[in-house]
């Protein structure tokens, strides 16, 4: 029997040790939020925390996470009737294409706020880095990281403009 707290909730399993986290949430438990995308821990469409963490389900055995608390994406919000500011800020920055990648951008994303809830372009290229967008949509969801954490974002060309007129 393994004993894992997901979204809040203990869970027992019966369950062979071996079996990856991923398959246990999706499989077992029926949270399929969760993707799977490549199965080497390198595209990041299983990105689960684990105790805070972000981490790979699709590599990360079950019995390495006995007695922890894991959090899905369907844990991330606060509550049934309300969205996470991350989840928000994607909406408003229409950050998804075809989807498939971005319970895992989220979760990444939010591990990355929980750390540094004032992160730089280059903080959230770091942070963000294991992560694949198939669709291309990384300037997307750096500005929705941005606007979850509250940072400005400033158009380059109004910067610019503005230093012209206060230089004379």
């Amino acid at each position: 029997m393994t004993v894992i707290t997901v979204n809040g909730t203990e869970r027992k399993l019966q369950v062979d040790p071996a079996t990856p986290l991923l398959w246990v949430l999706r499989e077992q438990l029926e949270l399929t939020g969760t993707k799977f995308g490549c199965g080497i821990a390198q595209c990041g469409a299983c990105t689960v925390h684990v105790n805070g963490v972000a981490i790979r389900s699709c590599m990360t055995p079950v019995s390495a996470v006995a007695g922890q608390n894991v959090s899905t994406i369907e844990g991330l919000a606060p509550s049934s009737d309300e969205l996470h500011p991350l989840q928000q800020a994607w909406i408003d920055e229409q950050v998804p294409q075809c989807g498939y990648c971005q319970s895992g951008q989220l979760m990444s994303a939010a591990a990355l706020l929980a750390k540094n809830p004032s992160p730089s372009d280059s903080d959230i290229d770091d942070a963000m880095s294991g992560n694949i967008c198939r669709c291309g949509m990384y300037s997307r969801i750096r500005k929705a990281i941005k606007t979850a954490a509250g940072v400005q974002q400033f158009d380059p060309a109004l910067v610019d403009f503005v230093q012209e007129v206060n230089n004379g």
